[in-house]
């Protein structure tokens, strides 16, 4: 179904899902190691909380993406926000029976919020013309600047709200839940098709195959993994150069504004100069993040290095995105978008495992050095598309 015109009213509120999307995820991230810690013996697994959280989206991906194929985008999220209330719930109590367990499986529930969150980008898509697709896609991700704020502030409101620390932290990232589900019974996407629904089409495999796919799908999911890595492993990474705990969280605090800031304009880079080319220049700057990094050791170091990642992220997962939206056809939407989520959470979930012990064994200089050629395979593969297509107007002319 073509579009007639952009609805930018949903365009705003899909940002607004996107911030509160956010604020879980940044909450949940700067606490669960804290909260790891308090709960198991075994301080080596104090992060194992997050890396279930992203084996939770890895595993609901797909089965998420289908099943909206049937129910709409509107049931889909409103259901999402339902699961996070019951998972922070679930996280509450795992902090009141003092149970590492159970906090591993509460946030992997919530991990599957997010990775029904990460279909709003898909919607923005769905409600914009063609024209606007790239613009409706970066806008929406632009929300992510105020959850990148407030979920961190939220934990620390939280904190000792109740007897047992952080216990009050989930109870208001549940209140935030809420608030997304009364903003999700506003959006208004168009409801699947019957070609949609019925979950025909090709083959996944044929669908994977495509170069479109290959070039949208190692461009999202090397962005995200780079970016993982290393902004995981930067807080550890400055504790071992001696700077402050509050110099490491301002650090993330802006590499969030690099990662979600560029949204406002993104979307006009990709429509004046091509996506392809937008790609490139994210590439082009996790280059110079890595430069950056191995300059030295300073705060301003650190800063500068993760400000650039967020911004080499933005352009490069913008640009997969609306990259992606070329691969597939009313009836292979659900099953692409899934398959190119879960390459991606994959991707973040090795990054996840691998970003302390990388940090703590190999250091921070040499782990930038090995972001290096998987840099070199992004460009490889930008440039055999771009040839490809230079190849096909040829042909055709």
């Amino acid at each position: 179904m073509r579009i007639a015109s952009t609805s930018y009213r949903d365009v705003f509120l899909l940002a607004c899902c996107q911030a509160l999307l956010l604020t879980n995820a940044a909450g949940l991230i700067s606490m669960s190691a804290l909260v790891g810690f308090s709960l198991t013996e075994t301080k080596s697994l104090a992060s194992l909380g997050a890396s279930t959280y992203v084996l939770g989206s890895a595993i609901a991906t797909m089965p998420a993406s289908l099943w909206m194929a049937r129910v709409g985008r509107r049931t889909g999220f409103m259901t999402g926000a339902a699961v996070n209330i019951g998972g922070c719930l679930l996280a509450s109590l795992a902090l009141f029976t003092h149970s590492f367990a159970l906090f591993c499986l509460a946030t992997a529930v919530i991990g599957i919020y997010n990775a029904i969150g990460l279909q709003y980008r898909f919607a923005a898509a769905e409600i914009a013309t063609p024209a606007d697709r790239a613009k409706a896609i970066s806008l929406v991700l632009a929300g992510g600047v105020v959850g990148g704020f407030l979920g961190p502030e939220t934990t620390r409101w939280g904190k000792d709200l109740f007897g047992v620390p952080f216990l009050g932290s989930f109870v208001l990232l549940a209140g935030w839940a809420l608030v997304a589900l009364a903003v999700q019974s506003r959006v208004r996407v168009p409801p699947p098709t019957l070609e949609e629904r019925s979950g025909a089409g090709r083959p996944l495999r044929e669908i994977v195959r495509q170069p479109v796919f290959v070039v949208a799908a190692l461009s999202g999911s090397l962005s995200y993994g780079l970016m993982n890595l290393l902004m995981v492993a930067t807080p550890l990474a400055m504790s071992f150069c001696s700077h402050p705990y509050a110099a490491a969280a301002m650090v993330i605090q802006w590499h969030v504004v690099g990662m979600y800031g560029p949204g406002f304009f993104t979307g006009h880079l990709i429509k004046r100069f091509g996506v392809l080319t937008v790609i490139v220049a994210g590439i082009g700057l996790l280059g110079a993040c890595i430069f950056v990094a191995l300059a030295g050791n300073s705060i301003a170091h650190f800063l500068v290095a993760l400000v650039l990642l967020g911004l080499g992220w933005n352009l490069m997962y913008t640009g997969a995105t609306t990259l992606l939206t070329e691969a597939y056809a009313p009836a292979d939407k659900a099953k692409t978008q899934g398959a190119n989520d879960l390459v991606m959470f994959t991707t973040m979930g090795v990054s996840s495992f691998a970003s302390g012990a990388l940090v703590s064994t190999a250091g921070w200089e040499r782990m930038n050095i090995g972001a290096i050629p998987v840099l070199v395979i992004a460009l490889a593969a930008v440039a055999w598309l771009a040839l490809l297509r230079r190849g096909a107007r040829v042909a055709s002319a």
